[in-house]
C-alpha cells in the first residue's frame, strides 16, 4: 500500500491536535510535580524574569494541589536555583541567548507565597530545566511507589516540558496540565503541549485531571466498602 503525503501530514496533524495517551491517572500510582513556581516568575512584578500568565494560572494550580493532598497523591515542588555555586549547571548555558539582565536575586529562592507550599512536602532545588537533570527526583518517586507524574507550573516550554520529556525517557506515565502550566510568550504554549500530546504525555486540564483522580479514589473506597 502505498501512503500519500497528504495522508500522512494530516495524520500527524490529528496527532499533534487530538491525540491521546492511553492510560488514566490513578491517585495511588501519581505524584504532583508543581515546577518552578517562585517569586522569580510568579510575583508580579518582581523580577525581569516574571511569566504573568503563570500568576493567572497560580489559583487554579493552587486548586489542583489542594486536590491532590485531598486524594493522598504526593505534591513535590521544584525551584530552579543556583546550586553548588553554579558549578552542576550544563557548561553551555553560559552560549545561549538566555536573556540576561543583569538583574541578582535578593535572597534564598523561594516557592511564592500564594501557592501555599507546605514544609512537610518534599522540594527540589534544581542546577538546570529538567527537574531530574542531577536531582534525586528518580529516587523518590520510586520510593514513593509512583509511576505516573502530573507535571505543572512553569515555563511549559522549557523546565515543565524538559520535566515530562525526562519522566518519559525513564519509563513514566506523564500527565502534563494544559491549564496549570505557563509559558513567557503565550503563542508558545499550545506548539509545546501539541509536541508532548503526540508523543510523550496524556494532555488533560486541571478540571480533566481532578475528575480522574476523584474517580478513581471514589471507585477505591467503593471497593472496599463492598468488601
Amino acid at each position: 500500500m502505498a501512503y500519500s503525503e497528504g495522508w500522512v501530514t494530516e495524520r500527524a496533524r490529528d496527532g499533534y491536535q487530538h491525540g491521546r495517551a492511553s492510560f488514566g491517572v490513578r491517585p495511588e500510582r501519581s505524584a504532583l510535580l508543581v515546577i518552578d513556581m517562585q517569586d522569580e516568575f510568579t510575583r508580579p512584578g518582581w523580577s525581569p524574569y516574571w511569566v504573568p500568565a503563570a500568576t493567572r494560572m497560580a489559583p487554579r494550580l493552587r486548586q489542583l494541589v489542594e486536590t491532590c493532598r485531598a486524594a493522598s497523591v504526593p505534591v513535590i515542588w521544584t525551584i530552579f536555583d543556583d546550586t553548588h555555586l553554579g558549578l552542576d549547571r550544563p557548561h553551555a548555558l553560559q552560549y545561549l541567548p538566555h536573556s540576561d539582565t543583569g538583574w541578582c536575586r535578593p535572597g534564598p529562592a523561594k516557592v511564592w507565597g500564594p501557592m501555599g507550599y507546605r514544609a512537610d512536602e518534599a522540594l527540589i532545588r534544581k542546577p538546570s530545566y529538567g527537574a531530574f537533570y542531577d536531582t534525586p527526583l528518580d529516587t523518590m518517586l520510586r520510593n514513593l511507589g509512583r509511576d505516573t507524574v502530573i507535571v505543572t507550573g512553569t515555563l511549559t516550554n522549557y523546565c515543565c516540558g524538559t520535566t515530562a520529556r525526562q519522566a518519559y525517557e525513564r519509563g513514566y506515565k506523564v500527565v502534563v496540565g494544559s491549564d496549570v502550566t505557563a509559558t513567557d510568550d503565550e503563542s508558545r504554549q499550545e506548539p509545546e503541549l501539541a509536541v508532548l500530546r503526540k508523543g510523550f504525555a496524556l494532555v488533560l486540564s486541571a478540571e480533566e485531571i481532578t475528575h480522574q483522580l476523584i474517580g478513581h479514589a471514589s471507585g477505591t473506597r467503593n471497593r472496599a466498602n463492598v468488601t
